[in-house]
């Protein structure tokens, strides 16, 4: 009995493994960088992540989850309190509709994947905060954030891989879930 007991308790630790490591990699965003102009550009974190886990256990990361990081991603970081959140939420949600086409491909297409996603998330956030402010931001920052965002997914979606495999049954979730 004790060892069914620590079975299920080892499991739904495992399945927190995605929520933690997004939840660290949101962490990481917010580190302050004595660097002029970096928090204009800094990278987006979370959302390599979010795509990551959107295409091969979405179950893993569900809805709510993306949701409440994005409330703490705008908190920590002082955007206005639902820009992130949205920007998750709809790249969760194009992901996972579109996974399909991502999943069992080579890592360029899953990498040209992110970086179409993250396009489409960099543009909603600009839009998002113009409306905000009630001004045309500069779209130069955004630029550049959408460029250290892509040069540096190589990285974050390694170990987000190397989790998957240590942790979890090497097939995905099914993509009609």
């Amino acid at each position: 009995m004790n060892t069914i007991v620590w079975q299920k308790v080892d499991q739904k630790v495992k399945e927190t493994i995605p929520f933690l490591f997004t939840f660290i990699l949101v962490l990481i965003s917010i580190i302050p960088i004595r660097v002029p102009g970096y928090t204009e550009i800094a990278p987006v974190f979370p959302l390599i992540s979010i795509y990551h886990w959107a295409i091969y256990r979405p179950t893993l990361l569900p809805l709510w989850a993306v949701f409440i990081l994005g409330i703490l991603y705008d908190l920590l970081s002082g955007v206005p309190l639902g820009l992130y959140t949205l920007v998750f939420l709809s790249v969760y949600g194009i992901v996972v509709s579109q996974r399909r086409f991502i999943i069992g491909k080579s890592f360029l297409i899953y990498w040209l994947g992110y970086g179409i996603i993250a396009l489409g998330a960099a543009l909603e956030s600009w839009f998002i905060a113009s409306v905000w402010y009630a001004s045309l931001l500069n779209l130069q920052s955004i630029f550049f954030q959408y460029l250290l965002s892509f040069g540096i997914f190589p990285i974050v979606a390694w170990i987000s891989l190397r989790l998957q495999q240590a942790f979890f049954r090497q097939e995905p979730d099914a993509p009609g879930q």
